[in-house]
């Protein structure tokens, strides 16, 4: 392991960092992401590992002597980052395809108490008690950015597709250079939920240059989430009816999202993805 990174790891083993993400799968292992943070159980401390396997979660927890050994099995070249979290710093760690390890930190305002509670809320990209425009246009948040009773499944569901997209970032800006902006697209797009949602996380919390397509067979649907985004001002946002199988649009894009497509509409939207 890189003489920076152990120190770093036995840093977090010592309680300086409380939290620590690992994602960006090289496809090694079925492993996706992990994430680690220390756990208080019982008057004794813990570090509680999360591992991400497709669509399960796995939870164990580990005493602080055997972190170590579980941190260099993780960090082996199976993940292209690591975040790491203390009071103080945010630490941000790139594993390049040749072994060479990048370190880049950014110090952080003072902060509160961290908790180490067994039942420590979750901490989501899409924060709740944050008021978030296009949640709340949406009917997801209130005015004062909490999520509504009935819309909890659909706020966790944002959360998750986030997660999906802040796992591949790295991937999705590598090599990025100039004013270049990144062309997304979302097949059968509907109601445009995670359209918002993609738009929100990497324009305005990553500061991502952008341009957006949402293509949706509804026109009226389609009309409606114009309106929104030209509300919010979001510019680079743009929604359009159409047929994934005759989309034409454009040449060349950075990623394509979709979700419950129906009928022939996944196989137009992986074949125009692929091509």
């Amino acid at each position: 392991m890189n003489q920076e990174l152990e120190n770093l790891c036995r840093d977090m083993i010592a309680g300086q960092i409380f939290e620590m993400i690992i994602s960006g799968s090289t496809g090694r292992e079925s492993l996706a992401k992990v994430k680690i943070r220390p756990l208080q159980k019982k008057e004794r401390m813990y570090y509680q590992i999360e591992e991400y396997r497709g669509n399960q979660v796995f939870h164990r927890n580990v005493e602080a002597e055997a972190l170590l050994g579980e941190l260099e099995l993780y960090l082996n070249g199976s993940f292209r980052q690591a975040e790491l979290h203390t009071r103080e710093e945010h630490i941000h760690i790139l594993f390049s395809k040749k072994g060479r390890v990048t370190v880049k930190r950014k110090h952080l305002a003072a902060g509160g108490s961290i908790s180490l509670s067994h039942d420590r809320k979750k901490r989501y990209l899409l924060e709740e008690g944050t008021p978030i425009s296009f949640l709340y246009e949406l009917g997801v948040m209130n005015r004062e950015g909490y999520v509504i009773k009935a819309k909890y499944d659909k706020f966790r569901q944002l959360n998750r597709f986030l997660e999906f997209v802040d796992d591949v970032y790295p991937e999705l800006t590598a090599g990025m250079e100039g004013d270049r902006e990144l062309t997304i697209l979302d097949f059968g797009c509907g109601k445009s939920y995670l359209t918002f949602a993609l738009y929100h996380y990497l324009k305005i919390v990553r500061g991502q240059k952008l341009r957006i397509i949402g293509l949706d067979l509804k026109k009226d649907v389609v009309a409606a989430c114009a309106r929104l985004a030209e509300r919010l001002g979001y510019e680079g946002l743009q929604f359009l009816a159409g047929d994934i199988a005759d989309y034409e649009g454009v040449d060349q894009v950075d990623m394509v999202v979709t979700l419950h497509a129906c009928d022939t509409a996944t196989d137009y939207a992986l074949e125009k993805a692929v091509r």
